[in-house]
């Protein structure tokens, strides 16, 4: 298992991933999320894998097969009104492939991802999790991160 920044050629694999993501949401909420669609086109990856304020990292087996991603954005409110100026690494975006769950990747994928983050002088590392992504919401409470702010809904 080897975790690294995303290159072009790992692009199937997180174009796979990504689909995987989606059908989570499209089952929990068929109202929001449409299904056989992906959030960003071979096109819009490749451009993001060059954008150094957007890293994304991938753990691969050893023969470069993707087995999960962790797409991360850097955040900093600067001379905001009320909002201090700290640098924050936000995680769009964590997956492990549905058949290498349960095997560790997800925890050593944000672990990296912590690292990164202080090498980088971040404050935090912060992510939204939908309400409907039980497991995931333990995962994350499992790695040590606790709510900071909720949002909320009312269907009309």
């Amino acid at each position: 298992m080897n975790i690294r920044k995303a290159e072009k050629k790992d692009i199937k694999g997180l174009l796979n991933l990504l689909s995987q993501v989606l059908e989570v949401h499209h089952r929990g909420r068929p109202d929001l999320f449409r299904t056989g669609a992906v959030k960003y086109t071979e096109m819009e990856l490749s451009a993001l894998l060059c954008n150094e304020e957007r890293p994304v990292f991938v753990c691969t087996d050893e023969d470069e097969k993707v087995l999960g991603y962790c797409f991360c954005i850097f955040r900093q409110e600067k001379n905001d009104n009320i909002l201090t100026d700290i640098k924050t690494l936000y995680i769009d975006d964590l997956c492990v492939d549905e058949s290498h769950r349960g095997q560790h990747i997800g925890e050593a994928l944000y672990r990296y991802a912590l690292e990164f983050a202080r090498s980088e002088g971040c404050y935090n590392v912060t992510l939204n999790v939908w309400a409907l992504n039980g497991p995931a919401i333990k995962f994350y409470e499992k790695m040590g991160l606790s709510v900071q702010k909720i949002g909320m809904e009312q269907i009309l």
